[in-house]
């Protein structure tokens, strides 16, 4: 965060910045796809920096071959509904709105490094240890807090089953060959398997 003052704009405004008609933003709204404030006259307002977010998770995923990119949809799709029944976990109702923001961007720079990694055939070492830093960066956030180890954890464990659960659920969905699913499965977990044992050893290092 900077500190400098939220932009926000009406639905009418918000729609026009992404080039959608209304009625389509106020529907990915309320399936609680993109964030919104609702004020006390029951309006609608959009934050710039979350619009802006939306509209480069949707320019990653149509980069993506046609079994990810369906995986990339569900997967942001089903976080975004289970942040929602889990606004009030201990993991999450220990951040400010300043740490949510850290937090949104962070899982945002989580996802694109997936949508890069499981687009590749193979390697991609580079992407995995910009993970193991979106790691450390996360558990920096949580000792900040005075978060145990546990909560830390619980967090990214939270976005793991959402993205998993996704996945292995694609060949009801999508007829996916098997094949390809475990491809998918495998890819994902080297990704959050790397970020979270970035989370452990910076829990450990701060400890010594």
């Amino acid at each position: 965060m900077t500190g400098e003052p939220q932009s926000w704009l009406s639905l009418k405004q918000a729609a026009a910045h992404l080039g959608v008609h209304p009625t389509t933003l106020r529907r990915w709204a309320d399936e609680g796809q993109v964030p919104v404030l609702l004020t006390p006259g029951g309006h609608r307002r959009f934050a710039v920096a979350d619009l802006e977010r939306f509209a480069e998770e949707h320019r990653r995923l149509r980069q993506l071959p046609g079994l990810e990119q369906l995986w990339g949809r569900q997967a942001l799709d089903e976080a975004r509904r289970e942040l929602v029944v889990h606004r009030t976990a201990p993991w999450l109702a220990a951040y400010d709105e300043a740490d949510r923001e850290r937090q949104r961007q962070l899982g945002q720079q989580l996802m694109g490094i997936l949508m890069q990694y499981i687009a590749l055939a193979e390697g991609g070492a580079d992407l995995l240890a910009e993970a193991r830093l979106i790691g450390r960066a996360h558990a920096e956030n949580t000792l900040r807090l005075g978060l145990p180890l546990a909560d830390a954890l619980q967090a990214m464990l939270f976005f793991r089953d959402s993205l998993t659960e996704t996945a292995f659920n694609l060949p009801e969905t999508a007829h996916v060959r098997p094949e390809a699913n475990q491809r998918l499965l495998r890819r994902i977990n080297a990704v959050l398997n790397a970020v979270e044992l970035a989370v452990a050893e910076t829990y450990d290092q701060a400890r010594r």
